[in-house]
């Protein structure tokens, strides 16, 4: 695996193998080497803060339950399967275990302000001529 902050233990993940979906020909048909990775958030030994983020996560393989369960099914065989399961699992964590910044508002400066004005009443003395020509 790679170094993060929160990974992911082996027992707290379950597998199950299943046959994939779409084109393959006769091995898609008699071989189960796709894989469901299922991970309960509940049980899992991650800080409070991040089990509360994930369960907070509006994704489609997250369950009622706080099962958050992801099909790889990209290689032929069960291992590399296995192992993607398990990388895309560790994303899913490492996306909500970073903070993000506070954001801190910020002005323009006064030389800034000042040049703005300037040039907003340059270009309204240029529309301003181009009214009706008086004698």
């Amino acid at each position: 695996m790679n170094a993060s902050k929160y990974p992911v233990q082996p027992l707290e993940v379950s597998f199950s193998a299943i046959r994939a979906q779409g084109a393959g020909g006769q091995n898609v048909n008699k071989v189960s080497s796709a894989i469901h990775l299922r991970f309960v958030i509940r049980d899992a030994s991650l800080p409070e803060h991040i089990k509360e983020r994930l369960l907070a996560l509006q994704d489609q393989r997250l369950s009622k339950d706080g099962v958050l369960i992801i099909k790889a099914q990209q290689y032929r065989n069960q291992e590399q399967n296995r192992e993607d399961a398990l990388q895309r699992l560790q994303a899913v964590i490492d996306s909500v275990s970073h903070d993000s910044k506070v954001r801190r508002a910020s002005k323009p400066s006064y030389g800034a302000r000042q040049r703005r004005m300037d040039s907003k009443n340059l270009r309204g003395k240029i529309k301003s001529l181009r009214g009706p020509v008086r004698d």
